[in-house]
């Protein structure tokens, strides 16, 4: 069995931040600008989930223009929370996304404010709440045999 993958945990702090800047970005401008943004993160988010955490552009941007002026980071984190929480953004997004084009723009707004808050609360202090909720689950998940 192969070894999980590793990510630079500032990488995730600063992915994180840029995803918070454009989720505010969504709330704030007017349509159809903001519906093109929310689509733009609905993509970072699905290259994310289900191809990797460095192949996302934010990531790519991260390690060719920040890392290489910071150096190595102490340590590495394992890719699997990380990742399990940029499906969760994914599910927001894509929802909020949905919404706003079927007319239900409080629907929109309320998942797209749900994603800002848990980028925002891992930009700032670190606290990744997809993660802890991946966490939880595999605390409560029967091992496998």
């Amino acid at each position: 069995m192969s070894q999980p993958a590793h990510v630079d945990p500032r990488g995730l702090r600063v992915v994180a931040g840029i995803t918070a800047v454009v989720l505010a970005l969504v709330l704030i401008t007017p349509r159809p600008l903001s519906v093109a943004l929310l689509a733009v993160q609905v993509a970072v988010f699905a290259i994310s989930a289900l191809v990797s955490l460095q192949a996302s552009p934010y990531a790519v941007l991260f390690a060719k223009v920040v890392r290489p002026r910071i150096g190595p980071p102490a340590e590495l984190e394992d890719a699997r929370p990380p990742r399990f929480a940029q499906v969760v953004g994914l599910g927001f997004t894509a929802a909020a996304l949905i919404a706003f084009l079927a007319g239900a723009t409080t629907v929109g707004y309320v998942a797209t404010a749900f994603a800002l808050v848990a980028a925002l609360l891992n930009a700032s202090v670190g606290l990744c709440l997809g993660c802890e909720f991946y966490l939880a689950l595999r605390r409560f998940t029967p091992a496998r045999a």
